[in-house]
């Protein structure tokens, strides 16, 4: 349990990529943008995922998994600090950058790392524990910024919490002894696969339908995340700070999902559970998007929240048990698909310009069915 909690708190540190929600909403209040260019704080974050997941995947055979996760963590906490020397949309634009570089360093190597302290065959339900802590990170981000609203002056003073704790993270972490991997199995020793032959493992089948049910899950959170608060102020005329609730309610109810999957998990195959969250998903879609009452809604948020919360652990321990003398790179392989945050904003973001915020959260209808049918083929 020594060598866990710091692989865990990364975890826990992972989830501050999800303040780009609220700070999308904030942003876009703060300096009057359209959604078209307020989504573009998403776009940078998660643009990286596409660019850098492979290649780091491959460095992370030189370095080492802990050495990989502690730059991860070293770039983060230098992100947070940037809106705080400098507020506006350019900065928050290089900062969100930089959490995407952080952030996909950190998810590509802490996933294998974990398996360096848990083992293999506890990887999947240790997988949720991992998803359980950035959950908790991605709750407390919204009530965090609404508290430093209040009672700091300025909802910025978020930066100063999450920067710390990174630090803190890094530090702890550089003191723990972990057994490391640093060769991929399978490959001869002083020989590494390049990002080319990562890109080759998609020759894979199932390898490349995991990678884009990724794509699809991602895209439904993040996509989730940044625009229910503004569906619940279309549908029931509050204003922000108060349909901020739709945030932390969903990433509640993500919690509670992910602590429900940890037993679950152990108990049912995964091919099982994606064909009843994929369909709860698709279910509690058409529920939000035919509601009009808060309360409908809130019921409609908590069931995404359930739906959403154990897929990417399951799609993730598949694909490593799939190609497990190749864990590095197909950790990259993964972490790349979650770049399907910033394939799919950009498109919400103009079908809200023109619709509104209930044809955007519509587009997830086809990356719900999508996951149904990777579970028919798992």
């Amino acid at each position: 349990m020594k060598r866990q909690a710091p692989v865990f708190l990364g975890f826990f540190v992972m989830g501050f990529v999800d303040v780009v929600g609220i700070a999308t909403n904030y942003a876009k209040k703060d300096f009057q943008l359209r959604d078209s260019v307020a989504n573009l704080l998403p776009f940078m974050v998660f643009l990286w995922f596409a660019f850098l997941s492979v290649p780091v995947g491959s460095l992370m055979n030189r370095l080492g998994r802990r050495m990989t996760v502690m730059i991860g963590l070293a770039v983060t906490a230098m992100a947070m600090l940037v809106p705080l020397a400098d507020y506006s949309f350019v900065s928050l634009l290089i900062a969100f950058a930089l959490v995407g570089i952080g952030n996909t360093i950190l998810q590509v190597s802490l996933n294998p790392l974990l398996m360096n302290v848990v083992g293999a065959d506890r990887l999947a339900s240790a997988l949720t524990g991992g998803q359980l802590a950035k959950s908790l990170a991605s709750f407390l981000g919204p009530v965090i910024a609404a508290a430093a609203s209040a009672y700091a002056g300025s909802w910025r003073e978020i930066f100063w919490v999450f920067a710390a704790v990174s630090v803190l993270n890094g530090i702890w972490l550089w003191g723990t002894q972990i057994p490391e991997v640093s060769v991929t199995p399978g490959v001869a020793p002083g020989k590494e696969l390049s990002a080319r032959d990562s890109l080759r493992l998609l020759g894979d089948g199932k390898i490349l339908m995991l990678v884009i049910g990724v794509i699809c899950i991602v895209g439904i959170d993040v996509g989730l995340n940044t625009t229910l608060p503004k569906f619940v102020i279309g549908r029931c005329g509050i204003p922000l700070e108060k349909a901020g609730f739709a945030s932390s309610l969903y990433f509640v109810s993500r919690t509670a999902g992910s602590l429900a999957g940890i037993p679950l998990l152990r108990r049912f195959t995964g091919k099982q559970f994606l064909a009843w969250t994929a369909a709860l998903g698709m279910a509690a879609l058409a529920l939000l998007l035919a509601g009009s009452e808060i309360w409908l809604l809130g019921i409609a948020i908590v069931l995404l929240g359930f739906a959403v919360a154990n897929i990417f652990p399951i799609l993730f321990s598949a694909a490593l048990q799939q190609a497990a003398s190749y864990q590095n790179e197909v950790s990259g392989l993964m972490i790349m698909g979650v770049a399907g945050g910033a394939i799919l904003l950009p498109v919400m973001g103009f079908v809200e310009d023109v619709g509104g915020a209930g044809w955007a959260i519509g587009c997830l209808a086809l990356a719900w069915a999508f996951l149904w049918w990777i579970s028919r083929r798992f």
